[in-house]
Protein backbone atom coordinates (compact mmCIF):
# COMPACT_ATOMS: atom_id res chain seq x y z
CA UNK A 1 0.00 0.00 0.00
CA UNK A 2 1.29 3.23 -0.89
CA UNK A 3 2.42 5.89 1.35
CA UNK A 4 -0.06 8.93 1.80
CA UNK A 5 1.26 12.63 0.17
CA UNK A 6 3.09 13.65 2.82
CA UNK A 7 5.40 12.31 5.94
CA UNK A 8 3.50 13.88 8.65
CA UNK A 9 2.15 13.01 11.77
CA UNK A 10 -1.01 13.45 10.63
CA UNK A 11 -0.95 10.37 8.77
CA UNK A 12 -1.37 8.54 12.25
CA UNK A 13 -4.12 7.64 14.31
CA UNK A 14 -3.93 9.71 17.45
CA UNK A 15 -1.58 8.23 19.87
CA UNK A 16 -3.11 5.68 22.33
CA UNK A 17 -6.42 5.72 21.28
CA UNK A 18 -8.84 2.25 21.84
CA UNK A 19 -8.42 0.83 18.40
CA UNK A 20 -4.52 0.93 18.44
CA UNK A 21 -4.82 -1.19 21.34
CA UNK A 22 -6.97 -3.83 20.78
CA UNK A 23 -4.52 -3.97 17.44
CA UNK A 24 -1.71 -4.28 19.90
CA UNK A 25 -3.02 -6.71 21.70
CA UNK A 26 -4.15 -9.20 18.79
CA UNK A 27 -0.82 -8.85 17.32
CA UNK A 28 1.41 -9.84 20.54
CA UNK A 29 -1.02 -12.46 21.05
CA UNK A 30 -1.16 -13.76 17.71
CA UNK A 31 -4.53 -13.57 16.65
CA UNK A 32 -4.38 -14.11 13.82
CA UNK A 33 -0.95 -15.36 12.72
CA UNK A 34 -1.94 -18.56 11.85
CA UNK A 35 -3.41 -17.62 8.53
CA UNK A 36 0.20 -16.65 7.58
CA UNK A 37 -0.42 -13.68 5.84
CA UNK A 38 1.70 -11.12 4.74
CA UNK A 39 -0.20 -8.82 5.86
CA UNK A 40 -0.57 -8.29 9.66
CA UNK A 41 -3.65 -6.87 9.82
CA UNK A 42 -6.27 -6.38 7.53
CA UNK A 43 -8.66 -3.29 7.49
CA UNK A 44 -11.54 -2.35 4.76
CA UNK A 45 -13.31 0.75 4.00
CA UNK A 46 -16.39 -0.26 2.66
CA UNK A 47 -18.73 2.39 0.86
CA UNK A 48 -21.99 1.81 -0.50
CA UNK A 49 -21.74 3.14 -4.14
CA UNK A 50 -25.16 5.12 -3.32
CA UNK A 51 -24.14 8.85 -3.36
CA UNK A 52 -20.56 10.81 -2.89
CA UNK A 53 -18.24 10.38 -0.02
CA UNK A 54 -18.31 13.38 2.54
CA UNK A 55 -16.16 14.46 5.23
CA UNK A 56 -17.46 11.79 7.66
CA UNK A 57 -15.98 9.19 5.11
CA UNK A 58 -12.58 11.44 5.01
CA UNK A 59 -12.60 9.71 9.24
CA UNK A 60 -12.93 6.47 8.28
CA UNK A 61 -11.11 6.30 5.28
CA UNK A 62 -7.95 7.54 7.29
CA UNK A 63 -8.30 5.79 9.98
CA UNK A 64 -8.66 2.65 8.33
CA UNK A 65 -5.57 3.32 6.00
CA UNK A 66 -3.66 4.64 8.56
CA UNK A 67 -3.99 2.20 11.12
CA UNK A 68 -3.39 -0.90 8.10
CA UNK A 69 -0.39 1.26 7.08
CA UNK A 70 1.27 1.71 10.91
CA UNK A 71 1.20 -1.72 11.68
CA UNK A 72 2.18 -3.64 8.06
CA UNK A 73 -1.39 -4.20 6.98
CA UNK A 74 -3.92 -4.01 4.28
CA UNK A 75 -6.66 -1.91 3.73
CA UNK A 76 -9.48 -3.04 1.36
CA UNK A 77 -11.36 -0.42 -0.96
CA UNK A 78 -14.52 -2.39 -0.88
CA UNK A 79 -17.63 -1.54 -2.67
CA UNK A 80 -21.35 -2.51 -0.60
CA UNK A 81 -23.24 -2.83 -3.95
CA UNK A 82 -26.19 -4.85 -2.80
CA UNK A 83 -28.91 -2.31 -3.59
CA UNK A 84 -29.08 -2.14 -7.38
CA UNK A 85 -31.83 0.35 -7.61
CA UNK A 86 -29.59 3.71 -5.89
CA UNK A 87 -26.14 2.82 -7.20
CA UNK A 88 -24.93 3.88 -9.89
CA UNK A 89 -20.99 3.95 -11.91
CA UNK A 90 -20.85 7.45 -11.43
CA UNK A 91 -20.45 6.97 -7.68
CA UNK A 92 -18.19 4.17 -7.61
CA UNK A 93 -15.68 6.38 -10.25
CA UNK A 94 -16.19 8.93 -7.66
CA UNK A 95 -15.24 7.32 -4.62
CA UNK A 96 -12.39 5.68 -6.65
CA UNK A 97 -11.40 9.12 -6.79
CA UNK A 98 -11.45 10.45 -3.94
CA UNK A 99 -10.07 8.05 -1.68
CA UNK A 100 -6.91 8.50 -4.11
CA UNK A 101 -6.92 12.33 -3.53
CA UNK A 102 -6.55 12.00 -0.25
CA UNK A 103 -3.65 9.67 -0.79
CA UNK A 104 -4.17 6.31 -0.59
CA UNK A 105 -4.69 3.62 -2.48
CA UNK A 106 -5.03 -0.26 -2.46
CA UNK A 107 -2.01 -2.00 -3.92
CA UNK A 108 -0.09 -4.52 -2.05
CA UNK A 109 2.28 -7.04 -2.07
CA UNK A 110 1.77 -6.91 -5.59
CA UNK A 111 -2.06 -6.95 -6.23
CA UNK A 112 -4.68 -4.86 -6.06
CA UNK A 113 -7.37 -4.92 -2.97
CA UNK A 114 -10.09 -3.46 -4.62
CA UNK A 115 -13.43 -5.72 -4.32
CA UNK A 116 -16.99 -5.22 -4.82
CA UNK A 117 -19.42 -7.57 -2.43
CA UNK A 118 -21.48 -8.10 -6.06
CA UNK A 119 -18.25 -10.59 -6.45
CA UNK A 120 -19.61 -12.31 -3.61
CA UNK A 121 -23.17 -12.62 -4.74
CA UNK A 122 -22.72 -16.38 -6.07
CA UNK A 123 -21.26 -17.49 -2.24
CA UNK A 124 -23.49 -15.40 -0.19
CA UNK A 125 -26.64 -17.28 -2.15
CA UNK A 126 -25.25 -20.81 -1.11
CA UNK A 127 -24.42 -19.46 2.56
CA UNK A 128 -28.19 -18.58 2.73
CA UNK A 129 -29.14 -22.14 1.30
CA UNK A 130 -27.04 -23.80 4.26
CA UNK A 131 -28.95 -21.36 6.57
CA UNK A 132 -32.14 -22.27 5.08
CA UNK A 133 -31.49 -26.06 5.28
CA UNK A 134 -29.89 -26.17 8.64
CA UNK A 135 -33.00 -24.34 10.45
CA UNK A 136 -31.41 -21.03 10.96
CA UNK A 137 -33.41 -19.12 8.39
CA UNK A 138 -36.81 -19.17 6.80
CA UNK A 139 -38.98 -17.39 3.93
CA UNK A 140 -41.81 -14.95 5.20
CA UNK A 141 -44.70 -14.36 3.03
CA UNK A 142 -45.99 -11.50 5.67
CA UNK A 143 -46.88 -7.87 3.90
CA UNK A 144 -44.36 -5.02 5.07
CA UNK A 145 -46.82 -3.70 7.13
CA UNK A 146 -47.53 -7.41 9.36
CA UNK A 147 -43.91 -7.83 9.52
CA UNK A 148 -43.27 -4.21 10.77
CA UNK A 149 -46.15 -4.61 13.47
CA UNK A 150 -45.07 -8.06 14.54
CA UNK A 151 -41.31 -6.78 15.30
CA UNK A 152 -42.49 -5.28 18.80
CA UNK A 153 -40.51 -2.17 20.32
CA UNK A 154 -38.44 -1.84 22.76
CA UNK A 155 -41.17 -1.94 25.78
CA UNK A 156 -42.89 -5.59 23.91
CA UNK A 157 -41.05 -8.19 22.30
CA UNK A 158 -42.20 -9.36 18.82
CA UNK A 159 -44.85 -12.06 17.46
CA UNK A 160 -43.57 -15.06 15.46
CA UNK A 161 -44.08 -15.06 11.72
CA UNK A 162 -47.07 -17.58 11.07
CA UNK A 163 -44.44 -18.69 8.56
CA UNK A 164 -41.53 -19.58 10.91
CA UNK A 165 -42.60 -22.76 11.86
CA UNK A 166 -42.07 -24.57 8.19
CA UNK A 167 -39.81 -27.03 7.41
CA UNK A 168 -36.42 -26.28 6.21
CA UNK A 169 -37.55 -28.17 2.67
CA UNK A 170 -40.48 -25.70 2.26
CA UNK A 171 -38.22 -22.83 3.00
CA UNK A 172 -35.46 -23.97 0.34
CA UNK A 173 -38.59 -24.28 -2.46
CA UNK A 174 -39.66 -20.94 -1.77
CA UNK A 175 -36.27 -19.43 -1.87
CA UNK A 176 -35.36 -21.20 -4.74
CA UNK A 177 -38.69 -19.74 -6.01
CA UNK A 178 -37.67 -16.16 -5.08
CA UNK A 179 -34.15 -16.77 -7.00
CA UNK A 180 -36.00 -18.22 -9.95
CA UNK A 181 -37.91 -14.81 -10.56
CA UNK A 182 -41.06 -16.54 -9.64
CA UNK A 183 -42.47 -14.18 -7.30
CA UNK A 184 -42.82 -9.97 -7.30
CA UNK A 185 -41.16 -7.55 -5.54
CA UNK A 186 -41.98 -7.32 -1.71
CA UNK A 187 -44.02 -10.60 -1.83
CA UNK A 188 -41.30 -12.61 0.65
CA UNK A 189 -38.35 -12.16 2.33
CA UNK A 190 -35.47 -14.64 3.42
CA UNK A 191 -35.18 -13.89 7.39
CA UNK A 192 -32.56 -15.30 9.86
CA UNK A 193 -34.53 -17.42 12.46
CA UNK A 194 -32.54 -15.63 15.99
CA UNK A 195 -35.07 -14.94 18.50
CA UNK A 196 -38.11 -12.81 18.39
CA UNK A 197 -38.31 -12.10 22.35
CA UNK A 198 -34.64 -10.61 22.25
CA UNK A 199 -33.97 -7.19 23.62
CA UNK A 200 -31.77 -6.57 20.76
CA UNK A 201 -34.66 -5.22 17.75
CA UNK A 202 -31.70 -6.23 15.44
CA UNK A 203 -31.87 -9.78 16.79
CA UNK A 204 -35.67 -10.25 15.93
CA UNK A 205 -35.32 -12.70 13.09
CA UNK A 206 -33.22 -9.95 11.08
CA UNK A 207 -34.07 -9.79 6.72
CA UNK A 208 -31.15 -11.70 4.91
CA UNK A 209 -32.64 -11.72 1.05
CA UNK A 210 -35.37 -9.36 -0.83
CA UNK A 211 -36.76 -9.74 -4.32
CA UNK A 212 -35.57 -6.67 -6.46
CA UNK A 213 -36.24 -7.23 -9.74
CA UNK A 214 -33.79 -4.51 -10.80
CA UNK A 215 -30.33 -4.35 -13.14
CA UNK A 216 -27.00 -4.05 -10.82
CA UNK A 217 -24.03 -1.86 -12.31
CA UNK A 218 -21.83 -5.06 -11.58
CA UNK A 219 -23.63 -8.58 -12.39
CA UNK A 220 -26.61 -6.90 -14.78
CA UNK A 221 -30.12 -9.31 -14.89
CA UNK A 222 -28.05 -12.34 -13.62
CA UNK A 223 -29.80 -11.55 -10.22
CA UNK A 224 -33.68 -10.58 -8.80
CA UNK A 225 -33.00 -11.07 -5.19
CA UNK A 226 -30.25 -9.27 -3.22
CA UNK A 227 -28.51 -9.72 -0.05
CA UNK A 228 -29.22 -7.24 2.94
CA UNK A 229 -26.17 -4.96 4.31
CA UNK A 230 -26.45 -6.58 7.61
CA UNK A 231 -26.51 -9.96 5.82
CA UNK A 232 -23.48 -9.44 3.29
CA UNK A 233 -21.17 -7.28 5.31
CA UNK A 234 -19.68 -10.17 7.53
CA UNK A 235 -19.55 -11.97 4.87
CA UNK A 236 -17.49 -10.01 2.71
CA UNK A 237 -15.25 -9.31 5.77
CA UNK A 238 -14.66 -12.95 6.36
CA UNK A 239 -14.28 -13.54 2.90
CA UNK A 240 -11.37 -11.37 2.49
CA UNK A 241 -9.71 -11.75 5.90
CA UNK A 242 -10.52 -8.56 7.01
CA UNK A 243 -9.03 -9.02 11.00
CA UNK A 244 -10.50 -5.66 12.24
CA UNK A 245 -14.05 -4.27 10.67
CA UNK A 246 -14.12 -0.68 12.30
CA UNK A 247 -17.53 1.16 11.55
CA UNK A 248 -19.38 3.94 13.54
CA UNK A 249 -21.12 3.29 16.47
CA UNK A 250 -24.65 3.47 14.78
CA UNK A 251 -23.07 -0.49 14.29
CA UNK A 252 -22.98 -0.94 17.66
CA UNK A 253 -26.27 -2.75 17.70
CA UNK A 254 -25.82 -4.51 14.84
CA UNK A 255 -22.18 -6.21 16.37
CA UNK A 256 -24.43 -9.69 17.67
CA UNK A 257 -26.00 -10.47 14.48
CA UNK A 258 -22.17 -9.87 12.97
CA UNK A 259 -20.88 -12.66 15.12
CA UNK A 260 -24.15 -14.67 15.08
CA UNK A 261 -23.64 -14.97 11.14
CA UNK A 262 -19.98 -15.56 11.20
CA UNK A 263 -20.51 -18.01 13.92
CA UNK A 264 -22.91 -20.20 12.26
CA UNK A 265 -21.46 -20.29 9.03
CA UNK A 266 -17.89 -21.39 10.51
CA UNK A 267 -19.86 -24.08 12.15
CA UNK A 268 -21.40 -25.23 8.61
CA UNK A 269 -17.79 -25.29 7.31
CA UNK A 270 -18.55 -22.19 4.60
CA UNK A 271 -15.48 -19.78 6.95
CA UNK A 272 -12.99 -20.65 8.21
CA UNK A 273 -11.31 -19.26 12.18
CA UNK A 274 -10.05 -17.05 12.84
CA UNK A 275 -12.65 -14.67 12.41
CA UNK A 276 -13.00 -11.07 11.85
CA UNK A 277 -14.43 -8.93 14.44
CA UNK A 278 -15.86 -5.51 14.77
CA UNK A 279 -15.31 -2.41 16.40
CA UNK A 280 -17.15 0.85 16.70
CA UNK A 281 -15.80 4.28 17.17
CA UNK A 282 -17.63 7.83 17.32
CA UNK A 283 -18.41 9.21 14.15
CA UNK A 284 -17.83 12.88 13.03
CA UNK A 285 -20.06 15.18 13.90
CA UNK A 286 -19.37 18.86 12.68
CA UNK A 287 -21.64 21.79 13.16
CA UNK A 288 -23.25 23.56 10.62
CA UNK A 289 -22.41 20.91 8.22
CA UNK A 290 -24.91 18.22 6.99
CA UNK A 291 -23.41 14.35 6.18
CA UNK A 292 -27.05 12.91 5.80
CA UNK A 293 -26.82 11.42 2.08
CA UNK A 294 -30.70 11.86 1.85
CA UNK A 295 -30.54 15.46 3.00
CA UNK A 296 -27.38 15.68 0.59
CA UNK A 297 -29.44 14.37 -2.17
CA UNK A 298 -31.96 16.86 -1.20
CA UNK A 299 -29.99 20.24 -1.29
CA UNK A 300 -28.78 18.92 -5.23
CA UNK A 301 -32.51 18.12 -5.81
CA UNK A 302 -33.81 21.61 -4.69
CA UNK A 303 -31.63 23.71 -6.32
CA UNK A 304 -30.01 25.08 -3.06
CA UNK A 305 -26.38 24.10 -4.29
CA UNK A 306 -24.97 23.62 -7.91
CA UNK A 307 -24.29 19.77 -7.30
CA UNK A 308 -22.36 17.55 -5.51
CA UNK A 309 -19.46 19.50 -5.81
CA UNK A 310 -20.66 22.67 -5.09
CA UNK A 311 -17.50 24.55 -3.01
CA UNK A 312 -20.49 24.77 -0.08
CA UNK A 313 -21.10 20.92 0.18
CA UNK A 314 -18.89 18.76 2.66
CA UNK A 315 -18.50 16.00 -0.03
CA UNK A 316 -15.36 15.57 -0.60
CA UNK A 317 -15.64 16.63 -4.05
CA UNK A 318 -16.87 19.76 -2.74
CA UNK A 319 -14.57 20.63 -0.03
CA UNK A 320 -11.89 19.49 -2.84
CA UNK A 321 -13.32 22.38 -5.35
CA UNK A 322 -13.47 24.73 -2.34
CA UNK A 323 -9.81 24.72 -2.11
CA UNK A 324 -8.83 22.36 1.32
CA UNK A 325 -6.00 19.84 0.94
CA UNK A 326 -5.70 15.79 1.85
CA UNK A 327 -3.03 17.47 4.11
CA UNK A 328 -5.65 19.63 5.93
CA UNK A 329 -8.18 17.02 6.30
CA UNK A 330 -5.61 14.52 7.69
CA UNK A 331 -5.02 16.74 9.90
CA UNK A 332 -8.46 17.29 11.30
CA UNK A 333 -8.85 14.13 11.74
CA UNK A 334 -6.26 13.49 13.87
CA UNK A 335 -6.82 16.43 15.71
CA UNK A 336 -10.79 15.02 16.20
CA UNK A 337 -9.04 11.87 17.60
CA UNK A 338 -10.60 8.45 17.78
CA UNK A 339 -13.13 6.88 20.72
CA UNK A 340 -16.27 5.50 21.80
CA UNK A 341 -17.77 8.94 23.04
CA UNK A 342 -19.57 10.89 20.51
CA UNK A 343 -20.03 15.17 20.52
CA UNK A 344 -19.78 17.87 18.11
CA UNK A 345 -16.66 19.12 16.81
CA UNK A 346 -16.92 22.95 15.72
CA UNK A 347 -16.71 23.77 12.21
CA UNK A 348 -13.59 26.49 13.15
CA UNK A 349 -11.62 23.41 13.79
CA UNK A 350 -11.61 22.72 10.46
CA UNK A 351 -10.33 25.30 8.95
CA UNK A 352 -7.73 25.86 11.84
CA UNK A 353 -6.17 22.62 10.58
CA UNK A 354 -6.37 24.02 7.00
CA UNK A 355 -4.63 27.30 7.69
CA UNK A 356 -2.32 25.30 9.58
CA UNK A 357 -1.64 23.17 6.43
CA UNK A 358 -1.67 26.22 3.82
CA UNK A 359 0.42 28.75 6.01
CA UNK A 360 3.66 27.35 4.72
CA UNK A 361 2.80 26.03 1.10
CA UNK A 362 0.47 29.19 -0.04
CA UNK A 363 2.30 32.21 -2.23
CA UNK A 364 1.29 35.29 -1.48
CA UNK A 365 -0.43 37.45 -3.51
CA UNK A 366 -2.24 40.89 -3.08
CA UNK A 367 -5.90 41.38 -4.14
CA UNK A 368 -8.70 43.80 -4.58
CA UNK A 369 -12.45 42.20 -3.96
CA UNK A 370 -14.21 45.56 -3.92
CA UNK A 371 -12.39 47.74 -6.14
CA UNK A 372 -12.49 51.47 -5.98
CA UNK A 373 -9.67 53.74 -8.22
CA UNK A 374 -6.96 55.70 -6.73
CA UNK A 375 -5.57 58.16 -9.16
CA UNK A 376 -2.14 59.70 -7.77
CA UNK A 377 -2.52 63.21 -9.37
CA UNK A 378 1.50 63.81 -9.20
CA UNK A 379 2.48 60.93 -11.20
CA UNK A 380 3.78 62.75 -13.92
CA UNK A 381 5.89 64.81 -12.01
CA UNK A 382 7.59 62.61 -9.20
CA UNK A 383 7.79 59.36 -11.68
CA UNK A 384 7.42 60.35 -15.41
CA UNK A 385 4.35 60.24 -17.84
CA UNK A 386 4.21 56.72 -19.51
CA UNK A 387 5.65 55.35 -16.62
CA UNK A 388 5.13 52.40 -14.16
CA UNK A 389 7.57 51.62 -11.39
CA UNK A 390 8.57 48.07 -11.24
CA UNK A 391 7.62 46.75 -7.33
CA UNK A 392 8.57 43.23 -6.10
CA UNK A 393 7.00 41.32 -2.88
CA UNK A 394 8.38 37.90 -1.78
CA UNK A 395 6.53 35.27 -2.87
CA UNK A 396 6.36 33.84 1.21
CA UNK A 397 7.78 36.08 3.59
CA UNK A 398 9.16 32.98 5.52
CA UNK A 399 10.64 30.96 2.50
CA UNK A 400 12.96 33.47 0.68
CA UNK A 401 14.45 30.84 -1.33
CA UNK A 402 11.16 30.77 -3.16
CA UNK A 403 11.93 33.78 -5.01
CA UNK A 404 9.52 37.59 -5.69
CA UNK A 405 7.02 37.84 -7.25
CA UNK A 406 6.75 41.36 -9.27
CA UNK A 407 4.02 44.05 -10.08
CA UNK A 408 4.40 47.64 -11.04
CA UNK A 409 2.93 50.57 -9.24
CA UNK A 410 1.60 53.44 -11.59
CA UNK A 411 -0.53 56.65 -12.06
CA UNK A 412 -4.01 54.64 -11.44
CA UNK A 413 -4.45 51.50 -8.76
CA UNK A 414 -7.05 49.60 -7.43
CA UNK A 415 -7.80 49.90 -3.59
CA UNK A 416 -10.37 47.97 -1.03
CA UNK A 417 -13.48 50.29 -1.37
CA UNK A 418 -13.35 49.98 2.53
CA UNK A 419 -9.85 51.87 2.49
CA UNK A 420 -11.19 55.25 2.02
CA UNK A 421 -13.40 56.96 4.09
CA UNK A 422 -15.04 60.33 3.44
CA UNK A 423 -15.92 60.80 6.82
CA UNK A 424 -13.50 58.76 8.63
CA UNK A 425 -14.62 57.10 11.80
CA UNK A 426 -12.62 57.54 15.54
CA UNK A 427 -9.27 55.08 15.18
CA UNK A 428 -9.34 55.32 11.13
CA UNK A 429 -5.73 54.86 9.76
CA UNK A 430 -6.53 54.30 6.45
CA UNK A 431 -7.60 56.95 3.53
CA UNK A 432 -9.87 60.25 4.16
CA UNK A 433 -9.42 63.25 3.55
CA UNK A 434 -5.91 64.49 4.75
CA UNK A 435 -4.48 61.52 5.84
CA UNK A 436 -1.17 60.08 4.97
CA UNK A 437 -0.52 56.09 4.11
CA UNK A 438 1.73 53.47 2.53
CA UNK A 439 0.79 51.68 -0.57
CA UNK A 440 2.22 48.36 0.33
CA UNK A 441 5.59 48.06 -1.32
CA UNK A 442 5.37 50.97 -3.09
CA UNK A 443 5.07 54.69 -1.58
CA UNK A 444 3.37 56.59 0.95
CA UNK A 445 0.65 59.13 -0.52
CA UNK A 446 -1.56 61.94 1.23
CA UNK A 447 -5.46 61.55 0.64
CA UNK A 448 -6.22 64.49 -1.63
CA UNK A 449 -10.01 64.37 -2.36
CA UNK A 450 -12.28 62.16 -3.46
CA UNK A 451 -14.83 62.18 -6.44
CA UNK A 452 -18.94 60.81 -6.11
CA UNK A 453 -21.55 60.13 -8.53
CA UNK A 454 -24.78 61.96 -8.69
CA UNK A 455 -26.52 59.27 -5.69
CA UNK A 456 -23.56 61.01 -3.23
CA UNK A 457 -21.78 57.35 -4.21
CA UNK A 458 -17.84 57.35 -3.96
CA UNK A 459 -16.43 56.62 -8.07
CA UNK A 460 -12.72 57.55 -7.52
CA UNK A 461 -10.43 58.73 -4.64
CA UNK A 462 -7.67 61.40 -5.06
CA UNK A 463 -3.98 61.47 -3.90
CA UNK A 464 -0.69 62.73 -4.19
CA UNK A 465 2.60 60.13 -3.79
CA UNK A 466 5.19 61.57 -1.26
CA UNK A 467 8.63 61.21 -3.35
CA UNK A 468 11.62 59.60 -1.32
CA UNK A 469 9.19 56.97 0.31
CA UNK A 470 9.57 54.51 -1.42
CA UNK A 471 9.33 50.89 0.39
CA UNK A 472 12.98 49.82 0.93
CA UNK A 473 14.43 52.54 0.29
CA UNK A 474 16.83 54.93 2.79
CA UNK A 475 13.48 57.55 3.11
CA UNK A 476 10.67 54.42 3.58
CA UNK A 477 10.69 55.58 7.40
CA UNK A 478 10.44 59.32 6.59
CA UNK A 479 7.32 59.77 6.59
CA UNK A 480 5.41 58.15 9.91
CA UNK A 481 2.10 56.73 8.66
CA UNK A 482 -0.10 54.26 10.73
CA UNK A 483 -2.16 52.83 7.58
CA UNK A 484 -0.88 50.58 5.02
CA UNK A 485 -3.15 49.10 2.37
CA UNK A 486 -3.36 47.14 -0.42
CA UNK A 487 -3.84 47.31 -3.80
CA UNK A 488 -3.16 46.55 -7.55
CA UNK A 489 -1.92 48.36 -10.41
CA UNK A 490 -4.76 49.23 -12.60
CA UNK A 491 -2.67 48.90 -16.03
CA UNK A 492 -1.65 45.55 -15.13
CA UNK A 493 -4.35 44.31 -13.06
CA UNK A 494 -5.80 40.48 -13.28
CA UNK A 495 -9.01 40.78 -13.85
CA UNK A 496 -11.35 37.96 -12.37
CA UNK A 497 -13.97 36.71 -10.85
CA UNK A 498 -14.29 35.73 -7.27
CA UNK A 499 -16.39 33.74 -5.60
CA UNK A 500 -16.32 34.52 -1.55
CA UNK A 501 -18.01 31.10 0.22
CA UNK A 502 -19.12 30.96 3.61
CA UNK A 503 -20.95 28.14 5.65
CA UNK A 504 -24.05 26.48 4.11
CA UNK A 505 -25.79 26.90 7.29
CA UNK A 506 -26.48 29.14 9.35
CA UNK A 507 -27.52 27.04 12.30
CA UNK A 508 -24.92 24.73 14.43
CA UNK A 509 -27.24 21.53 13.77
CA UNK A 510 -28.68 21.52 10.57
CA UNK A 511 -31.36 19.13 9.65
CA UNK A 512 -33.00 19.49 13.00
CA UNK A 513 -35.64 21.68 11.20
CA UNK A 514 -36.53 22.61 7.44
CA UNK A 515 -33.47 22.78 5.40
CA UNK A 516 -34.58 25.37 3.31
CA UNK A 517 -35.29 28.10 6.47
CA UNK A 518 -31.72 26.78 8.16
CA UNK A 519 -29.42 28.15 4.71
CA UNK A 520 -26.84 30.70 5.44
CA UNK A 521 -28.35 33.62 2.43
CA UNK A 522 -24.55 34.54 2.87
CA UNK A 523 -22.77 31.55 1.76
CA UNK A 524 -22.31 32.57 -1.75
CA UNK A 525 -21.03 35.72 -3.30
CA UNK A 526 -19.51 36.38 -6.16
CA UNK A 527 -17.56 39.58 -6.94
CA UNK A 528 -15.45 41.27 -10.13
CA UNK A 529 -12.21 41.60 -8.53
CA UNK A 530 -8.47 42.83 -9.61
CA UNK A 531 -5.31 40.30 -8.41
CA UNK A 532 -1.46 41.23 -9.15
CA UNK A 533 -0.52 40.28 -12.07
CA UNK A 534 1.69 36.78 -10.91
CA UNK A 535 -1.86 34.93 -10.78
CA UNK A 536 -2.05 35.18 -14.27
CA UNK A 537 -0.69 31.63 -15.25
CA UNK A 538 -2.17 30.54 -11.82
CA UNK A 539 -3.42 26.59 -12.98
CA UNK A 540 -6.80 25.08 -11.38
CA UNK A 541 -6.44 23.94 -7.83
CA UNK A 542 -3.27 26.54 -7.10
CA UNK A 543 -3.78 28.12 -3.46
CA UNK A 544 -3.01 31.39 -2.62
CA UNK A 545 -3.02 33.72 0.31
CA UNK A 546 -4.44 37.13 -0.78
CA UNK A 547 -3.08 39.37 1.66
CA UNK A 548 -5.29 40.63 4.09
CA UNK A 549 -8.01 38.67 2.91
CA UNK A 550 -7.90 34.67 3.67
CA UNK A 551 -6.42 31.65 1.43
CA UNK A 552 -8.49 31.36 -2.04
CA UNK A 553 -7.63 28.26 -4.67
CA UNK A 554 -7.96 28.85 -8.62
CA UNK A 555 -11.41 26.87 -9.16
CA UNK A 556 -10.76 23.42 -10.34
CA UNK A 557 -13.51 23.03 -13.02
CA UNK A 558 -14.28 26.68 -14.22
CA UNK A 559 -11.00 29.08 -13.85
CA UNK A 560 -8.82 28.94 -16.84
CA UNK A 561 -6.49 31.66 -18.72
CA UNK A 562 -9.31 33.40 -20.14
CA UNK A 563 -11.36 33.51 -17.21
CA UNK A 564 -9.42 33.68 -14.49
CA UNK A 565 -11.85 31.97 -11.30
CA UNK A 566 -10.80 31.90 -7.48
CA UNK A 567 -12.86 30.49 -4.60
CA UNK A 568 -12.71 31.26 -1.12
CA UNK A 569 -11.49 28.84 0.76
CA UNK A 570 -11.13 30.56 4.01
CA UNK A 571 -10.14 33.56 6.07
CA UNK A 572 -7.09 33.96 7.72
CA UNK A 573 -8.74 33.66 10.82
CA UNK A 574 -12.05 32.91 12.43
CA UNK A 575 -14.75 35.51 11.55
CA UNK A 576 -17.92 33.50 12.85
CA UNK A 577 -20.34 34.49 15.27
CA UNK A 578 -20.55 31.93 18.42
Amino acid sequence: MAAPHDDNTSNKPAAGNFLRSVIERDLEAGAYAARHDPAAIRTRFPPEPNGYLHIGHAKSIWLNFSLAQEYGGVCHLRFDDTNPEKEEQEYVDGIVEAVKWLGWDWQAHGKSHLFYASHYFDFMYRAAEALVSAGLAYVDEQTPEQMRANRGDFSKPGVDSPFRSRSPEDNLTRLREMRDGQHPDGAMVLRAKIDMASPNINLRDPALYRIKHATHHNTGDAWCIYPMYTFAHPIEDALEHITHSICTLEFEDQRPFYDWLLDNLAKLGLLDAPLPKQYEFARLNLTYVITSKRKLRQLVEEGHVTGWDDPRMPTLVGLRRRGYTPEALKLFCERSGVSKAGGWIDYSNLDIALRDDLDPKAARAMAVLDPLKLRLTNWDEVIGAGQTLPCDAPVHPAQPERGRREFSLGPEVWIEREDFQAVPPKGYHRLSPGAVVRLKYGYVVRCTGHTTDADGNVTEVQAELIPDTRSGTPGADSVKTKGVISWVGAHDALAAEVRLYDRLFAVPHPGEGELAAELNPDSKRVVQAYLEPSLRGAAPESRFQFERHGYFVADLQDHNADKPVFNKVTGLKDTWAK
